[in-house]
């Protein structure tokens, strides 16, 4: 049965691995053609209503950006996957989508080589390029390949999507938009103090009310050479970043279960456990630390950033966390997180100091420090607080009833006149009944509707219906100017 709907294919001799690897593609896609429109799980489509919200959201961070001096670069949504590869974990790697070469990407492999079905060597020959991860590697090969175009410290910010291979649930998406702020070349607190005001100043616009969570990773360095395991120090801080999902007994299973013993496990619990305020945590640490010259720089780098943050006028709350890790590798000093004190929904930003991802890329010794802020998980929040009610619902601020061709040309006058104010406007496309025209403008909430028929025409006037009380007003159209001004603009 199928050695026909092969043989159409051009497909007439095949190892038993191949025919399979087509046989499944082929059935797939009957199965693809045969369903209803859809899109990929963890991806959305966006209304109108959406959009205008999700603009509002990237508008009112990218304002805050550029009053601290930030600018806008973009890098393109794919990179070569060495570029991604290792910058991310273990973890992050298999959460990497990888792009299929283009025409007969199989050519390259055996039959052998199919048969054996090692995925991950079979992926690497077949897959060149992979959608990003994140903003912050592609900008750090972005920084080394335009190095000499670039003036130092440079302070950029990124507003575009990413992709992850990951499972899909509340808060966590697929695609997905992030906002990033970084500033490369400099090794300066003051920068990351100077996020920490950024993310204070965007919250305090949303009106989330949030704790910003701070760690230090060469704390954490710390903490793994006290217990005596220095040498899984990565597994060490993937383990306690999930201390919030999984809880501590889970998280004391996975790690040992990665080896480590029950000695060293049970000398890391009082670390997570210190309590009192900042002061207290850094006192206690470095009566534990004082023989790790990596702890005890990384308690310095935060007793530093804390004087900063106690004497400026911040809003959110902020605490040292020991549990806080970053489970990216690349991090490699402060390291800071973003919760909503009102929604449970995991981080709305998060980053942290990177002394020398370009090295990676051949550029030793460039330190950078950034943020990135969930512009998805924002909006989540912003829609459960009921926090976008002070936003119109529609981008067109006042409609012109079409009356047919005759008054067409007085219609486009108006037109030009009230786009030459600013007024976002549109005229009715069609000479439709008026019923139709004004459910229209209700149904996309437009707030202003002008009529101008023959009566208006006739005396060089216009009526203007105030949708939200239903009041009417006539006017003289060289009056048109005051009430934008008075009216319009002020609504």
């Amino acid at each position: 049965m199928f050695i026909p709907l092969f043989t159409l294919c051009g497909i007439s001799s095949l190892c038993s691995s191949t025919f399979y690897f087509y046989l499944y593609t082929f059935v797939f896609y009957l199965d693809t053609m045969s369903s209803k429109p859809s899109i990929p799980k963890g991806t959305r489509d966006f209304s109108t209503e959406e959009m205008l919200k999700r603009e509002y959201i990237f508008e009112s961070i990218k304002q805050i950006f550029r009053l601290y001096g930030y600018q806008p670069i973009e890098t393109p949504a794919i990179e070569n996957l060495p570029t991604l590869l290792g910058k991310y974990g273990e973890e992050g790697d298999k959460l990497l989508f990888r792009i299929l070469n283009s025409g007969d990407f199989l050519s390259s492999l055996t039959d052998d080589d199919l048969a054996k079905r090692e995925y991950s060597k079979l992926s690497s020959r077949i897959c060149e390029k992979g959608l990003r991860y994140d903003l912050t590697v592609p900008f750090a090969r972005y920084v080394v390949q335009h190095r000499d175009e670039i003036v130092f410290p440079f302070k950029r910010y990124q507003i575009q999507p990413v992709w992850r291979a990951d499972r899909p649930q509340k808060g966590r998406y697929r695609e997905f938009f992030q906002c990033d702020v970084d500033v490369i070349g400099s090794d300066s607190l003051l920068n990351e103090y100077e996020l920490i005001r950024i993310i204070d100043d965007i919250f305090k616009k949303f009106r989330i009310s949030t704790v910003i969570k701070i760690n230090n990773r060469k704390i954490l360095a710390g903490i793994a050479d006290y217990i005596g395991e220095s040498g899984r120090i990565i597994d060490i801080t993937i383990a306690i970043d999930k201390i919030d999902k999984i809880g501590i007994g889970n998280v004391k299973s996975e790690l040992s279960s990665k080896g480590l013993s029950d000695e060293a496990i049970s000398s890391l619990q009082p670390f997570l456990q210190l309590s009192g305020d900042t002061s207290d945590k850094l006192a206690s640490l470095s009566k534990l630390l004082f023989e790790s010259e990596a702890g005890m720089k990384g308690i310095t780098e935060l007793q530093a950033l804390f004087a900063y943050i106690e004497s400026s006028p911040l809003t959110c709350d902020v605490e040292l966390d020991l549990t806080l890790a970053r489970g990216l590798n690349y991090y490699t000093g402060a390291i800071i997180e973003v919760k909503s004190k009102d929604v449970s929904i995991g981080s709305i930003c998060g980053g942290g100091r990177y002394d020398n991802l370009t090295g990676v890329f051949g550029m030793e010794g460039v330190s950078g420090v950034g943020i990135s802020f969930g512009a998805d998980r924002i909006y989540d929040v912003l829609n459960q607080l009921d926090l976008f009610n002070d936003l119109k619902g529609s981008s067109t601020e006042v409609l012109i009833v079409n009356f047919g061709e005759n008054e067409t040309k007085y219609a486009l006058k108006i037109l030009d006149q009230l786009r030459g104010m600013e007024v976002k406007s549109e005229l009715f496309p069609d000479a439709a009944k008026l019923k139709k025209q004004l459910s229209y403008a209700d149904s996309k909430k437009i707030p202003y509707i002008i009529i101008a028929g023959e009566e208006e025409i006739s005396k060089n006037t216009i009526t203007i219906k105030i949708m939200s009380s239903g009041e009417q007003k006539s006017m003289p159209l060289d009056k048109l100017s005051s009430f934008v001004n008075e009216e319009i603009k002020r609504s």
